[in-house]
């Protein structure tokens, strides 16, 4: 009776395949799959092919700044560009404000609120200053630049007065040509002349 029970050697192959090539297969799979993957070829995780030059990005959270010193005031060149010549009435005034190391060598400059100045002026009326109700947080902001590198940020000023103890409900200015300038490390930028209508 026990003959007659027995299987074809065929069935037993079969199962034998299932239990250990199924196994096989489920482990090559998952090889290929953290492993194979990262040797196909995709040109973006490869740096991609494109020969147009990229310009670095200046660093605003330095890592490595050993052997990296101060940006000396000859290497600075500032500048800050209204975005237009005059503005409407209840409309921010905003610039470009970009710092240039001019050099030929990285340096450190600290651009944060504390150490850059922007002064508006109306002829001889001193208007506002970012000096005069520093925001916390933004006091400071070190920048790593390399040689010939720029940083390029948008400024708006609200229309609004200030004084040195940031006092409040000053008077508004009103319309006309005003001017505002850049100061920073030691160096001056050409003052952007405007008009608020």
């Amino acid at each position: 009776m026990s003959d007659s029970r027995r299987l074809p050697a065929r069935v037993y192959w079969v199962r034998r395949f299932v239990v250990l090539g199924i196994p096989l297969i489920i482990i090559a799979v998952v090889v290929w799959f953290f492993v194979g993957r990262d040797s196909g070829e995709d040109p973006a995780a490869q740096g991609g092919t494109s020969s147009a030059p990229v310009e670095p990005e200046p660093s605003e959270t330095p890592t490595d700044t050993d052997g990296v010193g101060d940006c000396a005031p000859a290497a600075l060149a500032l500048a800050m560009t209204a975005d237009a010549t005059s503005f409407a009435p209840g409309v921010s005034a905003t610039f470009t404000v970009a710092v240039t190391n001019t050099g030929a060598e990285p340096c450190l400059v600290d651009a944060g609120e504390a150490q850059r100045e922007i002064v508006i002026t109306s002829g001889s009326d001193r208007v506002w200053s970012n000096r005069d109700c520093i925001a916390p947080g933004t006091e400071t902001r070190t920048l790593l630049l390399a040689g010939g590198q720029t940083d390029t940020t948008p400024f708006a000023w609200n229309r609004i007065r200030s004084a040195d103890g940031c006092p409040a409900d000053l008077p508004a200015p009103g319309a006309g040509t005003y001017s505002a300038q850049l100061n920073l490390a030691g160096v001056s930028a050409p003052a952007a002349v405007f008009g608020l209508g």
